[in-house]
């Protein structure tokens, strides 16, 4: 596998990558009787999750506007702020971490991947495979996402 294909998965710690999937495995499992509209639900609501990308580019925009806004009209020394918080996002950038990356894995936060590996677990649950593999049970639909 192709290391720059999830980098922010393998510069996390296997406790963290292993909760969430585990998370993710209990989800769809509980998931496995609910009729094809709430699964659509389900996986609706998984195309609107915000990814680890998302978020670390909010969080940095966010701060960064706000260290410059300080500087600006309060003190010049909240310069430093963007100063600090712009190297790290070209450190996740480049390689897949940056000190909150950690906080954000533990909060719960998912790779795009993640997330769209539930939903297409969720779609074999919901039948959208049928036609591939006749099969509708949890434990395949999340086996056929997990490599």
């Amino acid at each position: 596998m192709n290391e720059n294909v999830d980098r922010v998965r393998n510069n996390t710690s296997d406790e963290i990558n292993k909760e969430l999937d585990r998370q993710a495995a209990v989800r769809v499992s509980d998931y496995a009787n609910l009729s094809d509209t709430e699964l659509t639900e389900k996986i609706e609501a998984l195309d609107r999750e915000w990814d680890i990308e998302r978020v670390l580019q909010t969080n940095a925009s966010l701060i960064g506007l706000s260290g410059l806004a300080l500087g600006v009209a309060v003190n010049k020394k909240w310069l430093a702020v963007p100063g600090v918080v712009l190297p790290f996002l070209f450190q996740h950038a480049v390689q897949g971490w940056c000190p909150p990356v950690p906080i954000f894995r533990r909060l719960g936060y998912r790779t795009r991947k993640e997330i769209d590996k539930e939903k297409f677990a969720l779609k074999y649950l919901r039948g959208d495979f049928e036609k591939v593999r006749g099969l509708r049970d949890d434990v395949a639909a999340f086996r056929s996402v997990n490599y």
